[in-house]
C-alpha cells in the first residue's frame, strides 16, 4: 500500500493541468507523463480527455503506446476520462479504420455517441460513495456493453457513463473541469488500496 502514490498524467493531450490539480487535492503526487521513463516512475496513470484518434496516434509517434499497454496488461492502475475511457476499452464503435486501444476494459464503447461539441451537457450523478456530481459530458462517449467482471458505476439514464473492472476506471465525463476532487479522490484510494 502507498500512502502518497505518484500518479501520472498523459500529457499529450488534454487537461493536464486540471488532473494534476484535482490528483494533488486527493493527497497524490501528479507527475506529466510524455516518455517511457517518466512512465516508469509512476505507480498509476491518468489519461484525459481530448480526441481518442490523435492521442492514439501521438501515443504511437512518442512511443508511449506500447510502455503503457504493458503496464496496464501488468496490473498498473489507469483512469480513463472520455477520450481516456476510448483508450481503455477492449473495442470502440465509430472508430476511424485501424483505430487502435490500449485495452484492459472488456467493454464496448461508442466515440461521441452523446453528440457534437454543442451537443455537450451536464448531469447529476450518483456513484459509489459519491452522491450528487456533477458531471460535464464533451463529445462523449457511452458504454454500449460491458463483460462480466467490468462493474457499472454511474449511468446517465440509461446510457454507461463510468465503470471499472479491477485497477481500471474509466468515466465518459470530465470530473477535473468541476472543481469536484471527488472522482480523482475515488480514483486515488484504488491506487493506495491495490
Amino acid at each position: 500500500m502507498v500512502s502518497t502514490p505518484t500518479i501520472g498524467v498523459l500529457a499529450l493531450q488534454g487537461d493536464v493541468r486540471e488532473h494534476a490539480r484535482s490528483l494533488v487535492e486527493s493527497g497524490a503526487v501528479a507527475v506529466a507523463v510524455r516518455r517511457p521513463e517518466e512512465l516508469d516512475q509512476v505507480d498509476a496513470l491518468v489519461i484525459p480527455g481530448g480526441e481518442s484518434t490523435t492521442m492514439w496516434k501521438l501515443a504511437v509517434a512518442f512511443e508511449m503506446f506500447d510502455p503503457i499497454q504493458q503496464r496496464v496488461k501488468a496490473g498498473m492502475p489507469a483512469y480513463g476520462s472520455c477520450a481516456g475511457m476510448i483508450m481503455l476499452a477492449d473495442r470502440i464503435e465509430g472508430g476511424i479504420e485501424g483505430q487502435q486501444t490500449l485495452g484492459g476494459l472488456d467493454m464496448v464503447v461508442r466515440r461521441n455517441a452523446f453528440g457534437r461539441q454543442v451537443d455537450s451537457f451536464e448531469y447529476d450523478l450518483d456513484l459509489p460513495g459519491i452522491q450528487g456530481f456533477r458531471a460535464i459530458f464533451i463529445r462523449a462517449p457511452w458504454v454500449e456493453s460491458v463483460g462480466n467482471d467490468v462493474e457499472v458505476l454511474a449511468r446517465a439514464g440509461d446510457r454507461i457513463v463510468a465503470v471499472r473492472q479491477g485497477p481500471l476506471l474509466a468515466t465518459s465525463f470530465h470530473p477535473e473541469l468541476t472543481g469536484d476532487a471527488r472522482v480523482h479522490s475515488y480514483f486515488v484510494e484504488m491506487v493506495r488500496e491495490l
